[in-house]
């Protein structure tokens, strides 16, 4: 007996390795500071735990419809209607036990082997592997700092071929932060209009942190056009703090959905009757939180950036959403350690960080594009900026 060649063609999630590491750590007596893991520091709302105890006490505690309850894809509906002008019926909606399984899901159900994805680097970790587990071709496309974390509308273009059958756009992006306006997700359709074959994973996971004044839009509301061959991914995990209890959804074409939920019924079944009672309670309720939140994040955020930024050799741009920057520090490869290790990687800037300044962060390799790495900013102030004195100091110590 031995392991599968499907299981072969993916890693394990480097971010929850680091995370799993930084607990050790914690355990073991060490002051380390993690800033690797990417879920809200904030409780999830206290109407949403209300309503998740009132759906265990009203005995909702039964099997659902495998891909969703009536009342969740109602809710749903009425989301998409209501931030992303987009006009779902309920037969177009999945409801997953997580994003990552809306992305599992849709990539499984829909690829055959030697299928072709394209996916901007850097990335969610996870992208390529899915696509590998597949059977599928991961297509990697740089979008560096340069053009500031996003995809560039020729290298698209570029980048498409018969064999192709997903682009994955997500906006606000993790690792980056990075958030696509309106004329440059239009500047994309135009480009995807030419390649009717091909279809859209929009993972908007991000959508509601965002900052100074983004206007937060999803292509299907930019380019109507592609609605038919877009695949609207979401969940509850970030904005409403609600990374455990495990609900994603998407809205797309019904065969495509259909396709989701035959999976799903031979693998999950369906997600968690309570969670899927709390995030109907999530989205149908008062969002004014969502404001105060953002408000603290992107407080963090300019600590973060400044700090970073006064680093000789660190280049750190300030991101338009999520909660995560993707400082470069191309200038510092080639630099030794006070104790002589050379730093000619990211794992090498890493372990020097984790070891000697005593900061957990995730090596850019892991999202596809180095010499970078990704700190999460969904700490307090006071963390963050303990966490930034200490990468300051061991970066001054570089020779």
């Amino acid at each position: 007996m031995h392991a599968s060649a499907a299981l072969g063609r993916i890693s394990p999630s480097p971010t929850l390795a680091i995370t799993s590491r930084v607990l050790e750590l914690k355990r073991a007596g060490v002051d380390v500071i993690g800033l690797g893991a990417g879920e809200p520091d904030f409780d999830t709302p206290d109407f949403v735990k209300e309503a998740a105890i009132q759906a265990i006490r009203d005995g909702k505690t039964k099997y659902t419809n495998v891909d969703g309850t009536i009342e969740l894809k109602q809710a749903i509906v009425a989301k998409f209607a209501r931030d992303n002008n987009l006009t779902y019926t309920t037969d177009q909606i999945s409801v997953n036990v997580g994003g990552k399984h809306t992305l599992f899901n849709a990539m499984v159900a829909t690829i055959d082997p030697g299928d072709e994805v394209v996916i901007p680097a850097p990335y969610w970790v996870s992208y390529p592997d899915v696509v590998q587990f597949a059977g599928g071709i991961p297509v990697i496309v740089k979008a560096g700092p340069e053009v500031g974390y996003k995809l560039d509308p020729a290298a698209l273009d570029a980048a498409i071929t018969p064999k192709t059958k997903w682009v994955i756009l997500n906006s606000p992006s993790n690792p980056t932060g990075a958030g696509y306006t309106i004329d440059e997700l239009k500047a994309l359709g135009a480009v995807l209009a030419k390649h009717p074959h091909v279809w859209i994973f929009a993972d908007d996971m991000y959508e509601h942190i965002v900052y100074d004044g983004f206007k937060f839009a999803t292509i299907a509301e930019a380019c109507p056009e592609l609605f038919e061959r877009t695949l609207t991914v979401n969940g509850c995990s970030k904005a409403y703090a609600m990374t455990g209890w495990r609900i994603g959804y998407a809205g797309g074409a019904a065969w495509l959905i259909k396709a989701m939920a035959k999976l799903q019924s031979q693998s999950t079944s369906n997600p968690c009757s309570i969670a899927q009672a709390a995030a109907v309670a999530a989205l149908n309720g008062d969002q004014s939180f969502l404001a105060e939140r953002n408000t603290a994040f992107q407080g963090r955020r300019d600590l973060v950036a400044a700090m970073l930024n006064e680093i000789d050799g660190m280049h750190c741009p300030t991101p338009e959403g999520a909660f995560y920057v993707y400082p470069s520090f191309a200038e510092l490869i080639g630099k030794t350690t006070p104790n002589g290790r050379l730093i000619d990687t990211d794992e090498a800037m890493v372990g020097y960080l984790l070891d000697d300044a005593k900061v957990a962060v995730v090596q850019g390799a892991a999202f596809g594009l180095s010499p970078a790495f990704r700190i999460s900013y969904a700490t307090s102030d006071a963390l963050l900026r303990e966490a930034c004195t200490r990468i300051q100091t061991a970066c001054a110590a570089l020779k």
